[in-house]
């Protein structure tokens, strides 16, 4: 074996015992084994940056931008709870989170939409009563499981694309092509987890309480007009048995209802008084059709895409102290809207313009970007400090969110354009109409993933400049003589073992090199050996480590690493097996 391949051979040893043995970041770590692969002369500058420039890994970067205008204005927020439903078994429970997560995450990309399901799932459990380790690796496995079925459904799909385009002459896969193997794999995954969930996963309780809030805050929310709430139950619109929230009272002109049943009708202008947590709180102001009363935040003018929402103390010098919201024109002094009020713990009775304030009282508030660096030297209040990760729901721009996704789907499944061009048009829209601001477009974009992916793909370069992917195909060989069928089992193997100890995207790009040589040996066709490794690495379940949404999920579910591996182990082999035995039918080895 050469000296670049020992050399080579030896970096990815020294780069896989840092990432399985310790803490470093992985974007660090891989960088760093690309770096010393260009110092040792075994690759070039043009290979070491060799990623940047990968179609891939740019769209990749734009999906960020189109995922994040889906979630600033909310457009899943109607569509999730309703089916969700409310009530059933565990199975059933499983069932109404898996399906629905697996065909979104085949059109939007998997590690987005856990973001934005996981706080939804982990309140409708609580409401029913079911843990959230029961619930939350099962939404993990759904969003992989749907992801592999398309072509952007997950980042490791768009990866080995982009390596097929830049290093083969096979051209890309089209938008659905995945899914002949990723649809029947999908389907025996969501089966095994209703049957085995119930045993092989664990029945924990958080290590922390999300719920748990010292602070009840009052908060008074109306019915819009035209609101898709009103002539429904309070049962079937969602707001009764609320986690860390509760309602206290509908104010319908001059009829008050108290302890209010779930079975009276809402209507148009009634006026809803809840009692809860801050994070619950928060959680109201996503609902469509829900405003403050008065509709105080039309007021406040501009975008809701620039508004946060805030936790301010009123502080002994507020010049209001004594008057109620209204009378001190709190709107218009300090340009922010009072959401709710929070005093010691106690429920506040009346209408909240009605309510009079006291040093100490705690508000919720939602108001400009701009607001706590104008407060944060005034007197007026003690603390003033943003609620990380909630931001108002731009709820009127959902409809063109939704638009731009479905239109970037029709656009590459009918072949009018790559998946590049029409991930950077969608992106451009969500831009063009205030669907996300540039700045949390900016922000959306998780530059230490796309770091880890270019590096891998350098390292990858190195695989093959150096010839090592010559010697690692000649050793698979050796182990399983000329049988196509019995190399692929060996590609599929190593490619999860290896995504399991590192990352998906990583192993995808290390091992498709090796792949190449395997087929070119066995002078068979590559297809074959790239969907196996595109499903070897986008489907890796048995481990934390190589799939951020397993990692996502790890601390709300109160999962460890055992759990991983007892659940997800056997659905691997299953998956293993389905792959050997479907992939050559689909993508025969002769063609």
């Amino acid at each position: 074996m050469a000296i670049a391949a020992w050399l080579t051979l030896g970096v990815l040893l020294l780069v896989l015992i840092l990432l399985v043995g310790t803490r470093l970041p992985t974007d660090a770590v891989l960088t760093g084994g690309v770096a010393l692969l260009l110092i040792a002369g075994v690759i070039d500058a043009h290979d070491a940056l060799y990623g940047l420039a990968n179609e891939g890994v740019v769209t990749i970067a734009v999906l960020f931008v189109v995922a994040n205008g889906v979630r600033e204005t909310g457009a899943l927020s109607g569509i999730v709870p309703r089916l969700l439903g409310r009530g059933g078994s565990l199975v059933g429970a499983q069932a109404r989170i898996m399906i629905p997560a697996a065909v979104l995450s085949a059109f939007v990309n998997n590690t987005p939409l856990v973001a934005m399901l996981m706080p939804v799932i982990a309140d409708w459990g609580r409401s029913l009563k079911i843990s959230a380790s029961k619930l939350l690796l099962p939404l993990s496995v759904a969003s992989i499981l749907g992801g592999a079925c398309t072509l952007i459904g997950t980042s490791t799909n768009l990866i080995v694309n982009g390596w097929l385009l830049d290093e083969t002459e096979q051209g890309g896969i089209s938008m659905f092509e995945i899914g002949q193997i990723g649809l029947p794999v999908a389907v025996v995954g969501i089966i095994y987890v209703l049957l085995t969930a119930r045993w092989l996963l664990p029945d924990r309780a958080p290590v922390i309480d999300t719920t748990a809030d010292l602070r009840q805050y009052t908060v008074e929310l109306i019915i819009e007009p035209s609101s898709p709430l009103a002539g429904k139950t309070i049962e079937d619109a969602g707001l009764r048995g609320l986690p860390g929230l509760y309602l206290a009272e509908i104010d319908r002109g001059a009829q008050v209802l108290p302890a209010v049943s779930g079975n009276i009708k809402l209507r148009e202008g009634d006026r809803l008084v809840f009692v809860g947590a801050v994070g619950s709180v928060v959680d109201l102001q996503k609902i469509r059709g829900l405003s403050v009363a008065d509709n105080q935040l039309y007021k406040l003018g501009g975008s809701r895409t620039n508004r946060v929402f805030l936790e301010a103390v009123v502080s002994d010098s507020c010049p209001i102290i004594g008057q109620t919201i209204k009378e001190g024109q709190f709107r218009t002094r300090y340009s922010a809207v009072v959401i709710a009020v929070a005093r010691n713990g106690d429920r506040l009775t009346g209408k909240l313009g009605d309510i009079r304030l006291r040093a100490g009282d705690t508000l919720l508030l939602e108001a400009r970007t701009n607001f706590v660096a104008q407060q944060g030297r005034s007197r007026d209040f003690f603390l003033v400090s943003r609620i990380d990760g909630a931001a108002p729901p731009n709820h009127e721009r959902a409809g063109v969110a939704l638009a731009a996704v479905v239109g970037m789907v029709i656009l590459v499944t009918a072949g009018w354009l790559s998946m590049l061009k029409a991930s950077m048009l969608a992106a451009g829209v969500m831009l063009m109409t205030r669907c996300c601001r540039v700045s949390s477009a900016r922000a959306a974009v998780d530059l230490p993933v796309l770091v880890v992916i270019a590096a891998s793909l350098g390292l990858g370069r190195a695989i093959q400049v150096s010839g090592l992917a010559d010697v690692m195909a000649e050793l698979m060989l050796s182990a399983t003589g000329n049988s196509p069928h019995t190399a692929l089992a060996m590609i599929f193997a190593v490619t999860a073992i290896l995504a399991g100890a590192v990352t998906a995207k990583a192993a995808a790009v290390l091992i498709l090199p090796v792949a190449l040589v395997v087929s070119g040996e066995l002078g068979v066709a590559f297809m074959p050996f790239a969907i196996t490794v595109m499903m070897a690495a986008s489907t890796t379940i048995a481990t934390p480590i190589g799939y951020p949404t397993n990692m996502m999920v790890m601390g709300p579910g109160s999962y460890r690493y055992r759990d991983y591996l007892v659940f997800g182990a056997p659905l691997t082999l299953i998956i293993g097996v389905m792959c050997v035995v479907l992939i050559p039918v689909f993508w025969p080895f002769v063609g």
